[in-house]
């Protein structure tokens, strides 16, 4: 079976992890809640604390991107913010790519691909307030509601999220189509 980490942390922009989370879900594609910490983490709901949802792994019970078919990166500001100063959190990321496994980033998730050194002459998208962060990363920067260049997958906020998670479950295609084949 096709499996995604979602990689996330408390503060994550509600929206933008449940709806990819169910999305991805419901076609057909498992998911896991990677973490700094174990038990729970809480997300922000527009202007207040929002819901919980239960950690899988934390970064240290995650070696690798082993069994992992891609990486899913939720925003909100404060999120990828405390992602992005841990170095097992950004060595995931890295792993990701090195892979060539689709990585997907929203509004203010990309801070984690600048952290990781991976934006250098790709096109990617964000929340508008960090669009100078990615062009000073090198990045050709563009305000779409999804950006693919490579493995890299980008948006810029939950209004994108159905374009979003389409072009993640696309990228993850030939990936869920070769495991139904050798499960038939």
């Amino acid at each position: 079976m096709t499996k995604v980490m979602i990689l996330a942390t408390d503060g994550f922009e509600q929206s933008e992890l449940m709806k990819p989370k169910a999305n991805l879900e419901d076609a057909g594609i498992e998911t896991e809640v990677v973490s700094l910490e174990a038990g729970e983490i809480k997300g922000w709901d527009e202007d207040d604390w929002g819901q919980s949802v239960k950690v899988d792994k934390t970064v240290d019970q995650v070696s690798s991107c082993e069994g992992y078919d891609a990486l899913l990166l939720p925003g909100g500001q404060i999120n990828p913010d405390l992602l992005r100063v841990n170095d097992k959190a950004v060595g995931i990321v890295k792993k990701f790519n090195d892979a060539g496994k689709p990585i997907a980033a929203i509004c203010h998730a990309p801070w984690l691909l600048i952290e990781a050194g991976i934006l250098e002459g790709k096109t990617a998208t964000s929340y508008k307030s960090i669009r100078t962060d990615l062009r000073n990363a090198g990045a050709n920067v563009v305000d779409q509601e999804v950006a693919k260049d490579g493995n890299l997958i980008t948006s810029r906020n939950p209004d994108d999220i159905p374009a979003f998670s389409k072009a993640l479950i696309e990228a993850l295609g030939q990936t869920a189509k070769k495991d139904a084949m050798e499960t038939a």
